[in-house]
């Protein structure tokens, strides 16, 4: 059995008590599977992942360059899909990821779902050591980029990463999915009634077990579940200034999650 295999097993193993009762109180609502069909644009980059499925290739040596974190600046881990790295980590949008804060460390995947996640977790997020992470994650899942996947295999992956940094003494932020009514690379699929769900059982979720919950989706969402004008390049993806209004309610999380008792 392959180290990364071994993980995913050890992971899948944590199962949450509270984390079933949710499950069962949202019924049907969250079994629902997406289509099994895949674009052109998801079968070329399942190709690509052939040989590192989780990508852990991509940030493995800048986070050997990182060192451990100053006693004086607690480290703060960013951790999701390309909704993540887009914050300041390409040119197509124009945005800048937080240039003041060293201690801020972007380390999200475009086209990630949650299962690549939570194979890398261990990599990217609890052996930097930071003292709080935020995760973002669930819509490359609706999209079905990784093959068909279900609203419950989406909270199990989550509730393992946040079990998972509880034990490490790291402090989870869960932050809502970003609004979209339509994803570019997968029109088949009318995604914001999934995802006004998974942000209702996560909001649920982050009451439960007293974490920090960012609602990024309030504040960049019209009524219909689609993202604002101006908000996004693609319906989707945030421009600078849809990120312009997920800064202050990222910075308001980060300040609350470093008051939490000690996991």
């Amino acid at each position: 059995m392959s180290l990364s295999m071994g993980r995913i097993l050890l992971v899948f193993c944590l199962a949450s008590g509270t984390g079933s009762l949710l499950r069962a109180q949202q019924g049907a609502s969250m079994t629902q599977p997406t289509t099994g069909e895949i674009s052109e644009i998801q079968r070329k980059s399942l190709q690509d992942l052939a040989n590192d499925i989780p990508q852990l290739q991509k940030y493995r040596e800048a986070n050997r360059a990182l060192g451990a974190p100053e006693r004086s600046k607690p480290r703060i881990v960013f951790f999701g899909d390309s909704l993540t790295e887009g914050w300041g980590m390409t040119q197509r949008n124009g945005s800048h990821f937080f240039p003041d804060k060293s201690n801020y460390i972007n380390r999200g995947i475009s086209g990630q779902t949650t299962l690549q996640m939570l194979v890398r977790f261990r990599q990217d997020v609890l052996d930097l050591h930071p003292a709080v992470v935020l995760i973002l994650a669930g819509t490359n899942d609706l999209a079905g980029n990784m093959g068909p996947s279900s609203l419950q295999m989406i909270t199990d992956n989550l509730q393992s990463m946040v079990e998972l940094s509880l034990a490490n003494h790291i402090q989870p932020v869960i932050c809502s999915v970003l609004p979209a009514k339509a994803f570019r690379w997968r029109p088949d699929i009318q995604p914001a009634e999934s995802i006004r769900t998974l942000n209702q059982w996560l909001k649920s979720y982050a009451t439960s077990k007293k974490l920090v919950y960012v609602d990024y989706y309030s504040v960049l969402a019209t009524p219909d579940g689609a993202m604002q004008d101006g908000m996004a390049w693609d319906g989707v993806h945030p421009l600078d200034a849809g990120y312009q209004r997920m800064k202050p309610l990222a910075e308001d999380a980060i300040a609350k999650a470093l008051l939490q008792p000690s996991p």
